[in-house]
């Protein structure tokens, strides 16, 4: 897990800041995958269950993609907050960030508007490093609303309609957009082929 493993830009609005962002990976290697996830969005669940962990295991622990996370909260109102404790669990150790994404869709059910926070305080207190009552006041002081606003600004700018959307890239240049919980094989093809 990396951040920012050599500055790189491509010239696409998906990525802008790209550096600042939560990565898997090196960015420079051959395929990258910006991801716009949602934490409350049953796709985006769907995804991280079924094809997500074969992403991580054949592309990206291969060395040949990264996979960059970016916030994108337009689901539900429970994936706002959760999107924000995501950024300021970023910012103290990205390894807990990632569990904390998957504590998420794997919990989704459980987790509302009104407890969002208290279960996310628990799950980083009780299973990470991180003080997760840190990171909730973080979400309630507004500290980290500038991180998710350039993700959503960026999903924006690149048409994201809806979460998972996907933009792919292999050696630096746009190939396509994704959208939906798709199988293994669509990033496959794109990014190996």
């Amino acid at each position: 897990m990396k951040q920012g493993s050599g500055d790189v830009t491509f010239d696409h609005s998906s990525a802008t800041a790209i550096n600042d962002q939560p990565t898997l990976g090196d960015r420079e290697w051959q395929g990258v995958i910006v991801a716009f996830e949602d934490p409350s969005c049953p796709t985006c669940r769907r995804f991280n269950q079924n094809t997500f962990p074969r992403v991580r295991s054949d592309l990206v622990a291969t060395g040949d993609v990264a996979y960059v996370l970016r916030g994108y909260p337009v689901v539900y109102p429970w994936g706002d907050p959760a999107s924000h404790a995501l950024e300021a669990a970023f910012d103290r150790d990205p390894a807990a960030m990632w569990d904390l994404k998957a504590h998420y869709f794997d919990q989704q059910g459980q987790f509302s508007t009104d407890n969002v926070l208290d279960r996310t305080a628990t799950f980083l207190n009780g299973e990470t490093g991180v003080d997760g009552d840190a990171v909730v006041a973080d979400v309630e002081s507004d500290a980290v609303d500038d991180a998710v606003q350039t993700d959503l600004d960026a999903g924006q700018a690149a048409g994201a309609s809806g979460t998972p959307t996907f933009y792919l890239f292999r050696d630096g240049e746009y190939q396509t957009t994704v959208s939906g919980a798709q199988d293994y094989s669509v990033f496959e093809n794109v990014l190996t082929g």
